[in-house]
């Protein structure tokens, strides 16, 4: 009897050590997160631009430089994009459309990715901040390394096409302003 009691405290005080153990989907993910990282990729979990998801999700930045803005639009896969908005590509449909048309050069980079990407990728979004890729991270990181080159070409071809003009000048300023006038 007194085993059995030995026995019972050794497994409560080991037992909260196995909770810490990460699992086999954490081993999975903390290599593909650190290529991300090392590769300038910014990774948050977010609740991702979806109806219905109110669970964080994990999503992929690639960010635009500070001075060139990217537009906004959002693409959505099939699965889970509703039927009255506009097919883009087979398999996406547009949330968001970009305000002026995407140039040739981002377009091409963007319709290779969407038929590579996995089925669980979900959402790609582009803001004036940067293009995110949200999905639920299914492939290691040698397979996500493979899509880092056609992102960054994607953001490099959509910097500086911000569908706002960055502000040139405060109000007041430049032609046609009327100069204030000295201090008598």
């Amino acid at each position: 009897m007194v085993w059995a009691m030995i026995i019972g405290v050794l497994l409560l005080m080991v037992a909260p050590v196995m909770w810490l153990k990460p699992s086999p989907r954490q081993r999975r993910i903390a290599p593909l997160r650190n290529a991300a990282a090392k590769a300038g990729v910014k990774v948050k979990l977010e609740t991702p631009p979806l109806h219905g998801i109110g669970t964080a999700m994990p999503g992929y930045r690639w960010s635009y430089p500070v001075e060139s803005p990217g537009p906004r639009f959002l693409l959505v896969r099939d699965s889970d994009a509703s039927n009255a908005l506009k097919p883009f590509l087979a398999g996406w449909r547009w949330r968001i459309e970009p305000l002026r048309a995407l140039p040739d050069d981002a377009r091409e980079p963007l319709e290779a990715l969407l038929m590579r990407l996995p089925q669980d990728a979900l959402v790609v979004e582009s803001s004036e901040l940067g293009i995110t890729l949200w999905w639920w991270e299914s492939q290691g990181a040698e397979r996500f390394l493979t899509y880092v080159a056609d992102f960054r070409r994607l953001r490099d071809a959509l910097a500086g096409h911000a569908d706002r003009p960055p502000a040139t000048r405060a109000f007041g300023e430049g032609e046609g302003a009327i100069p204030p006038k000295p201090d008598l």
